[in-house]
């Protein structure tokens, strides 16, 4: 039993799929077809610009998704096998769920480019830069974390927005709530809290004005049934069918990304193996903490191929 998970924003870096790009015609059209669907040099950033300009998340986005088609493109050749050889089910965190509807089928990867550079835009867009704020708790479980959330509520909006893996939970919202949970956090226990550093609030209710943008454009696109089912952030549970799996990229908007849950479904299942597409290995580590006798693989440069 496999599972090919595709990493979220945060695994953005200056150089990513670079090295695949210059080794693998397969990998080169990927991103030369993702530059033209959002009429933009994506790569001239990616591989040239500024860690500023990929930690944005307009560009951060489309990028992180072309690394992650690009790997997923090359493993199929290499290989000789398509995607219901490799993979029992796929899941993607937060972004990467729409890399993994790219990789199933669900859409086509112009399609996604597009969405992406739109989620992007929105999501920022939602917060005025500055007043929203996100920060790691580090050895806290998510029933402590709400009960330092339920008392800042009246100083602002602070949801969960990612519920990662055992003792790392993120919160999100308004900065001054945010800051106040950070304060209380100490006596409930929390070992570490960290604030993030991101340009907006991500999933948590201040995203419902780019939530109602991902609506309209979703509701555009036809949704084909995907060739192996997903996990979805929302329900931690995997899905086929085409209208749930738009709804759940509506709802994850705002919603806090069960990873931790995905991970326990990945244990009862007895997964073998995880394998993590695209840049960083965050979701790697996360796999070889919390799933039972897995061997867990990143796959993002040339030498990477060889493990699997």
């Amino acid at each position: 039993m496999n599972i090919i998970v595709f990493p979220g924003q945060g695994s953005q870096k200056i150089g990513m799929g670079k090295e695949l790009s210059e080794n693998f015609v397969e990998a080169k059209h990927v991103f030369e077809e993702v530059n033209d669907a959002i009429n933009l040099n994506l790569t001239k950033i990616m591989w040239e610009g500024t860690d500023d300009q990929i930690s944005l998340t307009s560009n951060a986005q489309p990028a992180l998704m072309a690394c992650s088609v690009a790997v997923l493109r090359v493993l199929e050749k290499i290989t000789n096998k398509n995607l219901p050889n490799l993979a029992d089910y796929l899941c993607g965190h937060s972004l990467g769920e729409y890399t993994a509807m790219t990789a199933a089928g669900v859409f086509s990867l112009k399609e996604c480019a597009v969405l992406l550079r739109l989620r992007g835009n929105a999501m920022q867009d939602s917060v005025p830069l500055g007043q929203g704020a996100m920060a790691a708790f580090i050895g806290v479980d998510i029933d402590t974390t709400q009960k330092i959330l339920n008392e800042v509520q009246t100083i602002g909006i602070c949801d969960v927005g990612n519920d990662n893996a055992d003792g790392q939970v993120v919160i999100s919202g308004d900065k001054s709530a945010v800051e106040k949970a950070i304060e209380l956090s100490k006596g409930f226990g929390v070992k570490r809290a960290v604030i993030l550093p991101v340009s907006a609030p991500f999933h948590c209710r201040l995203m419902s004005p780019a939530q109602l943008v991902m609506k309209e454009a979703l509701s555009k696109i036809n949704f084909c049934a995907p060739v192996v089912p997903i996990i979805s952030n929302t329900t931690a549970l995997p899905e086929n069918d085409t209208d749930i799996l738009k709804n759940n990229l509506v709802d994850q908007v705002t919603s806090t990304v069960r990873w931790r849950e995905t991970m326990n479904f990945a244990n009862e299942l007895r997964v073998k193996k995880i394998i993590e597409l695209g840049s960083g290995k965050v979701l790697t580590g996360i796999a070889k903490r919390m799933v039972k006798d897995v061997t867990a693989i990143n796959i993002e440069v040339s030498t990477d191929f060889d493990q699997f």
